[in-house]
């Protein structure tokens, strides 16, 4: 079993890969993406007869197949607007991601728009696909990337941008934005990356920043219009007009001046007709837009398999090293009617046997016990299991843990302490107590559960050795308390330790990052003090990222216009899968920083393990998030003063700034409506063709 290096959120966790290729089996890089007026064709073409014959070649060529319950493919001829969506990891990563999904099923709902998927290839196949000159395709129809009209690319990390190059130099598609013509389609990010899409500006034409279900509507207006006009003022006219929306960023109509110092001095528009900032999309009425109502149900084996509804979005915790918390306010949740509409449709259709409430703290849900009790009781009998799998240790409580266990399946739980010591949890604003923790990880093994998993950072902003020792005692603790508990030694738990990042748009944008060397010390005197009481030791696994990733994410999330260099020579010199550990090379890395960004003036350290300054104008600083720079940069201040911040959900407004500028309002229950006027399933159908486990 293989790992995905990065983790996005302390309960996702990867699957299996295929093997690297070496570098030097490759057919030349640059190939594929000579600039090309070749208009786009009136039919696509499959390229599947070229691609299947290579197929027996690599390994789980089932990935490529495409043909998944839920797929769709529609009339190329029918269509005015074509999209290719990307998820820029392999098929078994890209395939569950929620964003994609809906947006895929959003677009195909529109009679006269056509949406196919995309994933990143491993690089066996890309060697072979260079070879016989076969273009990055989709796996729906098997049709060239470049025929579409917009190639949406969702990152939800930095990691995945090598991949994003080799899918352009694949598709045929020139490199450079400034390369390209009427004939090549419109590169659009979104994810939360594309908060901070900067360091690929040079690579994409224009990202979204936000929710996509009314965003992507609104791009397919735009191109539709465009079209059916005779595509007036070619592809600047059509960029224009998406710039002019205030809610889709252009790169290439602003310009970045640098002080001597290697600082930006300021960032402006170089033309009169587009906004000096660009707004983030939020999408109010999550009940408007129940998606996905038909889940993709995967052939190959994906690292989530499962019906996942989003509960709700936006998280006013304030965690300040979360970004997902940070950018997607206000608070929205989706009723408890429609999430069991949503889950009993769900599963009709996929045959899925895990129900997913998801969200950045599911149990904060105003609604959730009901809800949770509500489903429970619905599938009672059955084989159905319920997971939250983001679950706060404050919000997790006796009543959740029997409804999640009441079908006698127990889906994995994981608590996210983040910090090992009660003063660096006040500093990231993560006030949860080793007594909170005890007691919930005890009333988990009290209800069946023998595992679960802690998940902490290193690298936070003012830590020290005897904050990241303080875990051991932690670990040490839960262990004694659950063999007190249940009477039992069959007890676990795993320790999982991530390497801090400073995000844009959350207070510590501004904090220096650990040196990878600092990182690795603490991990490794952590380990010694976890093993050094061989009793409870040998209860406890260990995981842990080391810091070298954590630096490059951390050029790579806080990067200007500069850092694109350092991503193109790195995938020019073999960077594929930068999010796998067996693919990753920090050494590859650092030689490109070193080789292009001193010719700038400024080095890999500048843009990591440097603090920043309170009035520096940040490379984001134009993208509007709707927080107020100014409270961030208090909060900031709070966090080194290892001052706490209320939850605004539950107390008054401390100014934020989300509310007033999106003019948007937090928007929570409860609605005093039960689940459904359902009637329980009694051993629940499982559709013909859906997926079994």
């Amino acid at each position: 079993m293989r790992h995905h290096r990065r983790i996005p959120c302390p309960a996702e966790s990867a699957g299996c890969g295929a093997p690297w290729s070496p570098v030097e089996d490759r057919v030349p890089l640059g190939i594929m993406s000579a600039p090309s007026t070749t208009p786009r064709p009136a039919a696509a073409n499959s390229i599947w007869p070229r691609l299947e014959p290579l197929l027996p070649q690599v390994t789980k060529p089932i990935q490529y197949v495409g043909g998944e319950l839920g797929a769709v493919v529609k009339d190329w001829d029918a269509a005015t607007v074509r999209w290719a969506l990307m998820y820029p990891d392999a098929y078994e990563v890209g395939l569950p991601n929620q964003g994609v999904q809906i947006l895929y099923e959003v677009l195909n709902e529109l009679p006269d728009v056509l949406a196919e998927r995309t994933y990143a290839v491993w690089p066996d196949l890309e060697t072979l696909m260079r070879a016989h000159g076969v273009p990055q395709f989709t796996v729906d129809a098997h049709r060239s990337v470049r025929d579409f009209d917009v190639f949406g690319v969702s990152f939800s990390t930095e990691l995945g941008y090598t991949n994003l190059l080799t899918a352009i130099d694949l598709a045929g598609i020139p490199m450079l934005a400034a390369d390209r013509t009427d004939a090549d389609p419109v590169i659009v990010a979104g994810g939360h990356a594309a908060f901070n899409p900067e360091p690929i500006a040079d690579f994409v034409d224009a990202a979204v920043l936000g929710d996509g279900e009314e965003a992507v509507l609104e791009i397919t207006t735009i191109v539709r219009e465009w079209k059916a006009e005779g595509s007036p003022g070619g592809r600047d006219e059509l960029l224009l007009r998406l710039a002019r929306t205030e809610s889709v960023y252009v790169p290439r109509f602003y310009d970045v001046d640098y002080l001597p110092d290697g600082r930006i001095q300021r960032v402006v528009p170089n033309r009169p007709d587009v906004p000096f900032r660009v707004h983030k999309r939020t999408t109010m009425d999550l009940d408007a837009w129940p998606y996905p109502k038909k889940p993709l149900v995967p052939l190959a084996e994906t690292v989530h398999e499962r019906y996942a509804v989003e509960i709700f979005r936006g998280c006013t915790r304030g965690c300040r090293f979360c970004q997902a918390g940070m950018i997607t306010r206000p608070v929205r949740e989706r009723s408890i009617t429609t999430v069991g509409q949503m889950v009993k449709e769900g599963l009709e259709f996929s045959g899925f046997h895990e129900v997913g409430l998801l969200s950045l703290s599911s149990a904060d849900h105003s609604e959730i016990g009901d809800m949770c009790s509500g489903l429970a009781e619905q599938y009672a009998g059955t084989n159905v299991s319920l997971s939250l799998p983001s679950t706060r240790v404050d919000a997790f409580n006796i009543d959740l843990a029997q409804e999640l266990s009441r079908n006698g399946r127990r889906t994995g739980l994981t608590f996210a302490p983040e910090g090992g010591s009660e003063r660096i949890r006040k500093v990231i604003n993560k006030m949860v107590s080793k007594e909170d923790l005890i007691r919930t990880v005890v009333t988990a093994y009290t209800n069946g559960w023998r595992q679960v998993k802690l998940y902490f950072m290193c690298g936070l902003p003012t830590e020290t050795d005897e904050d990241v020792l303080e875990i051991a005692d932690m670990a040490h603790e839960v262990i004694r308390a659950g063999r007190a508990a249940t009477g039992s030694k069959d007890i676990r738990c795993t320790v999982s330790i991530g390497g801090f990042v400073p995000k844009p748009h959350t207070p510590f944008q501004w904090a220096s990052m650990s040196s990878p060397e600092v990182i690795d010390n603490r991990l490794k005197l952590l380990k010694q003090a976890i093993n050094s009481d061989r009793s409870l030791g040998r209860a406890i696994g260990f995981r842990y990222h080391d810091g070298e990733p954590s630096l490059i994410e951390g050029l790579l999330s806080r990067g200007d216009r500069r850092v694109g260099a350092v991503i193109r020579k790195v995938w020019e010199s073999g960077g594929r899968f930068d999010g796998w550990s067996e693919h990753f090379s920090y050494r590859r890395w650092v030689d490109a920083a070193n080789e292009v960004l001193p010719t700038f003036g400024v080095d890999l350290d500048w843009y990591t393990t440097r603090e920043r300054e309170e009035l520096e104008v940040l490379p984001w600083d134009h993208l509007d998030s709707g927080l107020d720079k100014d409270w961030l940069w208090q909060d900031w201040q709070d966090s080194l003063s290892e001052y706490e911040q209320d939850d605004c959900r539950w107390t008054p407004c401390f100014d934020c700034g989300v509310c007033p500028s999106m003019d948007t309002e937090i928007q929570i229950g409860p609605t005093g409506k039960k689940l459904l006027p359902l009637t329980p399933v009694n051993g629940m159908k499982v559709p013909t063709g859906a997926h079994q486990h």
